[in-house]
């Protein structure tokens, strides 16, 4: 049974569903907080033929947060970029998304069809479900997002090419996950073959923002197309 908490939904506004789009929130929040934030900011984040699910995160303890429970998507054992990752957690959140991502390819969308991204952790948990855990999804996108300088996600991606477009975004004056941490990340993806663009948000902190959801919206027309 999936430790995932409820699934909001942003339903497609024509008549057909034909891809969809997963949109993870960063470490404490919900996913009826992220779909509330989007939308706040970019009324216009809907689109006719797409399904937006954003999924709330497991309620666990939290070593940064002192090991209190928090909705998170994995452990981390700091928020910094040396810090190695929790191989564990992470073990254990994947099979939460493998079954999420089942279940809409159960519904008729394949993995093809379906774009993963998110915000600061929800972004990571995007990159590692992109490029480890379903390599034909049709994108990913991360914003104010990272991964750590070890991450088995390098190790993955060393060791099988990738087809997957990324977009990453990501605020100059982010004090919690800073501009050479994502820019840190993009860098070494490129490195390792991964083709995508990396935009940085002036005057923008730990953050989303209008501009940014509007490129992402962009970005998810050009790769779901209606069919």
């Amino acid at each position: 049974m999936s430790r995932l908490g409820a699934l909001n939904i942003t339903k497609n506004s024509g008549a057909k569903h034909t891809a969809t789009v997963i949109f993870f929130h960063g470490s404490g929040a919900a996913g009826d907080h992220m779909k509330e934030w989007v939308h706040l900011l970019a009324k216009n984040f809907v689109f006719p033929h797409i399904k937006i699910l954003y999924p709330t995160a497991p309620l666990q303890p939290y070593t940064p947060a002192g090991g209190l429970m928090s909705n998170v998507w994995f452990d981390r054992l700091g928020i910094n970029p040396r810090a190695p990752e929790v191989l564990e957690s992470l073990a254990q959140i994947e099979v939460d998304i493998k079954k999420l991502i089942k279940s809409e390819n159960e519904a008729g969308i394949p993995s093809s069809r379906i774009i993963v991204g998110g915000f600061s952790m929800g972004g990571a948990l995007a990159l590692h479900t992109a490029y480890r855990w379903d390599p034909n999804v049709a994108g990913v996108f991360a914003f104010s997002s990272f991964l750590n300088d070890n991450s088995v996600v390098y190790k993955e991606l060393r060791d099988s090419a990738t087809k997957v477009p990324l977009l990453q975004i990501h605020g100059d004056s982010d004090d919690l996950v800073e501009l050479a941490w994502g820019e840190a990340t993009f860098k070494e993806l490129r490195s390792l073959g991964v083709q995508g663009n990396f935009h940085i948000m002036e005057k923008l902190g730990h953050s989303l923002n209008k501009r940014g959801l509007n490129i992402i919206k962009d970005w998810i027309d050009k790769h779901l197309p209606n069919i």
